[in-house]
């Protein structure tokens, strides 16, 4: 398996739920170190797109789904290599017992829910996972439980579990859920961070202005199908958003991100 391989490559990729084609990919590549943003209304196909990614889920015969070069996985493998972070995680990681976050982030080498007798943790997993916890600005909260920590703290420490591994990718599924607009900004900035040290981001996201200005490429789903690829300055314009959204959308640019608004109709 070649280090310059893919991240993804689809094609002739159809998934259903009962009888209805919830994602209808003909082909699609993000190719190796190229971070893209996955973005479309609620009901697009995103969330589909991510479970085909995971393995959750499976396309009709006659697909080929290739994550890094490699159509056959074992699912633990590839969590190492392509980290996965999504605010429904969050729910497995606050319930009880308690779990402490430096325990967390360890017990992501075994891809288990805090650790275990029977798993032999080394002191290169803590001093790792202590690394990572640094990198994410979440040191401070070692000792704590996951259950008391704020959204946007709990949401650092999954990153952290999932840089851990220095994985090739992060697949980020809306990860800025349930924060504050204070507590977005703080996590946007982190993430920025962690993306300018050389990890590559698959965003997926229906705010335009969670895009990172370190995401260059923008696939737009409509309808669970492919609506537009391309270039950001390309595709975040009034015009493809008005498109995507089916609304009058207003995109305006903010230093090297963007913001977008529902445009007042004449006459409404």
């Amino acid at each position: 398996m070649a280090d310059d391989s893919p991240l993804l490559a689809l094609s002739n990729v159809r998934v259903m739920a009962d009888e209805t084609c919830i994602l209808d990919l003909p082909a699609l590549t993000i190719g190796a170190g190229e971070s893209a943003a996955i973005l479309g209304a609620n009901g697009s196909g995103k969330s589909t797109l991510v479970k085909l990614i995971a393995r959750q889920l499976y396309p009709l015969y006659g697909a080929d789904v290739r994550i890094f070069g490699q159509e056959n996985w074992n699912v633990f493998e590839l969590r190492r290599l392509l980290g996965i972070v999504s605010s429904t995680m969050q729910l497995d990681f606050d319930a009880e017992p308690p779990l402490e976050v430096l325990d967390c982030v360890v017990s992501g080498f075994f891809a288990s829910r805090g650790l275990w007798a029977h798993q032999h943790v080394t002191q290169e997993m803590v001093d790792v996972s202590r690394a990572a916890l640094e990198k994410v600005g979440a040191s401070r909260l070692i000792g704590r439980s996951m259950a008391s920590l704020s959204t946007g703290e709990a949401r650092r420490v999954l990153i952290a579990r999932a840089l851990a591994h220095r994985p090739r990718a992060l697949l980020l599924d809306e990860p800025c859920a349930g924060l504050d607009p204070a507590a977005r900004h703080h996590f946007l900035d982190m993430l920025r961070g962690v993306a300018r040290g050389g990890t590559t981001m698959l965003l997926i996201t229906h705010h335009i202005e969670e895009i990172l200005p370190e995401i260059g490429r923008i696939v737009m789903l409509r309808g669970g199908k492919l609506f537009r690829d391309g270039a950001k300055a390309e595709l975040l314009t009034s015009e493809a958003l008005s498109g995507l959204f089916d609304l009058p959308m207003a995109v305006t640019a903010r230093g090297e991100w963007f913001d977008a608004d529902i445009h007042p109709q004449s006459g409404a």
